[in-house]
């Protein structure tokens, strides 16, 4: 399965927070919307990084300083792996088991178009898993 395909069946669109803004900003975002991840903007639009659930965890587990006061900058990903659009499901999953990363930023001719989760691979995969046992069955049952 294409990376193209899972971001049609995926609703919404590309969820980011500035480099200014706080912790508890990026948290309280990450909240509301129930998502895993924030790509970081730069004041002028630039994706600079990208700040996950695991990333707030640590700053509150290892009590960094006051969420209200340090910066999403402080704590993003900056050097964070993206995948293209015309890739496969299994190259994604493929980069993400080897970094140990749940999120990876989708860029199609230079611009970020999207963000698949590793949760969406395996929604992906079970879906395709589907169609082919009830092709199968199908195939055995005529």
């Amino acid at each position: 399965m294409k990376i193209k395909e899972i971001l049609d069946q995926k609703s919404g669109g590309i969820f980011s927070i500035n480099l200014s803004k706080s912790m508890l900003d990026a948290a309280k975002e990450m909240y509301e919307k129930r998502i895993g991840a924030l790509l970081v903007q730069s004041d002028t639009g630039e994706y600079v990084g990208i700040l996950t659930d695991r990333d707030v965890l640590y700053f509150f587990a290892q009590q960094v300083g006051d969420a209200e006061k340090v910066n999403v900058s402080e704590m993003m990903t900056k050097n964070f792996f993206i995948e293209v659009l015309d890739s496969t499901a299994e190259h994604a999953e493929s980069i993400m088991t080897e970094n140990r990363v749940r999120h990876l930023p989708v860029v199609d001719e230079g611009s970020v178009i999207g963000i698949i989760s590793i949760g969406d691979l395996v929604k992906a995969k079970l879906q395709e898993t589907a169609v082919e046992a009830k092709s199968l069955f199908d195939y055995i049952s005529a």
